[in-house]
């Protein structure tokens, strides 16, 4: 009887794990990783500004699933199999201890992603999963009696039993071609965690200042999110921003990206606060220039623009400030309004709010309804989650189910658990 062969389209991070899983949970399966690019696992390289952002150390599932703007419902279950804390165990036995940052992000403890890509590669190897890099494939076609034939770009065909697609994000519809030329439709592929653009010379002017504790909203979609802000010379980034798009990905790219903005600097404060400390400052330091007094924990660089945009001259004392004046700055402070005139992809860890319909996939295994033996992972789904290690933990459990169970004979069911 001739060996059951998976093959997995897609060398990142859910094809990986999927492979792996598969060879180690099923040495008597043939895998086989295609992989077009000349490197494996290259947004694994540079997430997490080269460190890898693994997974998030919340260990409750149903507290998980609340990260993932589209998506999280399908993940209930699976993350009751495999979890972040499964995640943090899987690399701990094969010795790649994680450290949890104060934010909650996950990362190698050498922080370098080369540690988490040395660790795939080297289990792939030894679980004697077959790695072939510079190959794509044209198509695939499903044989009648079951089982695909692959055509690769050098012209050769490649028989499997059971095929794995983990191609990643589908930034256009190219991208989930080869799911749809097998029956599945795709969701409208839009970016999610993106920066935005505004036109307001001051922002840019103050590039590289951060806010810790910010808090962003768009006016009239109820998309609200609060965290670190970072002015840059094109806007406003920093993970508030990311989540904020993520959360709102459709309905901003249904208004073209062309939305107003509005910030609040300091969130703990509510007018009648500012007012109070606008007195003490009026008390205590009435000949000092308003400019020059900032509010903790805004940067002294930051204030004097707050206060210069809600018009007050640069030579304006406390003593000779009016009570319009402090108005108008207690506006600018808790109400900050931009008007976003485009955005920018966050190019390092590129999320797509799209992919595969997620009612076409059982998430018991993530074995597609439609076409048997064939599995569906990671960000091919319409799955994305918000920054912090989200996206990967949903590859890392896409790709565990699927290689558990795509080495299973007909009949049987997989075991296994997280």
């Amino acid at each position: 009887m001739s060996r059951l062969r998976v093959v997995v389209i897609g060398g990142g991070a859910a094809g990986f794990f999927s492979a792996i899983t598969c060879a180690e949970t099923h040495p008597e399966v043939e895998v086989t990783v295609l992989e077009k690019a000349p490197q494996f696992l290259a947004k694994v390289r540079i997430s997490g500004g080269g460190r890898c952002n693994v997974t998030h150390a919340c260990f409750d599932s149903r507290e998980f699933v609340a990260r993932y703007p589209r998506g999280g419902r399908a993940l209930i279950s699976p993350f009751q199999r495999f979890h972040a804390r499964s995640t943090v165990e899987w690399f701990g036995a094969r010795g790649v201890k994680l450290k949890t940052e104060a934010d909650g992000r996950m990362f190698p403890v050498t922080d370098s992603s080369q540690t988490i890509i040395d660790c795939l590669m080297e289990s792939a190897r030894t679980s004697g999963v077959k790695l072939r890099s510079n190959l794509g494939v044209q198509s695939v076609r499903r044989l009648p009696g079951g089982g695909f034939d692959i055509t690769l770009s050098n012209g050769e065909t490649l028989p499997c039993d059971r095929l794995i697609l983990a191609t990643g994000g589908c930034r256009s519809a190219a991208g989930g071609a080869l799911a749809v030329s097998l029956g599945h439709t795709l969701e409208l592929p839009v970016p999610s965690l993106f920066t935005f653009h505004v036109s307001a010379p001051w922002v840019h002017a103050l590039a590289g200042t951060s806010v810790e504790n910010a808090e962003v909203s768009v006016a009239g979609l109820g998309l609200r999110e609060r965290g670190a802000v970072l002015l840059t010379h094109w806007g406003l980034s920093g993970p508030a921003v990311l989540r904020l798009s993520a959360w709102g990905a459709r309905e901003l790219h249904q208004c073209n990206y062309q939305f107003l903005l509005l910030v609040k600097w300091l969130p703990g404060f509510t007018a009648e606060d500012l007012e109070a400390q606008f007195q003490i400052r009026r008390t205590h330091h009435p000949a000092r220039f308003v400019v020059n007094t900032p509010l903790a924990p805004l940067t002294a660089r930051l204030w004097e623009q707050l206060v210069l945009q809600a018009g007050l001259a640069r030579e304006t004392r406390w003593a000779d400030a009016s009570r319009g004046a402090l108005i108008r700055l207690a506006h600018q402070l808790i109400r900050s309004e931009f008007s976003v005139t485009g955005k920018s992809l966050n190019k390092d860890e590129f999320v797509t709010c799209g992919g595969v319909r997620l009612k076409e996939v059982n998430f018991k295994s993530l074995e597609s309804r439609l076409c048997p033996g064939l599995f569906l992972v990671g960000e091919l789904l319409d799955i994305d989650g918000i920054t912090g290690g989200f996206n990967f933990q949903s590859a890392w459990t896409t790709g565990w189910l699927a290689g558990l169970a795509a080495g299973v004979p007909v009949g049987v069911q997989p075991q296994g658990g997280g």
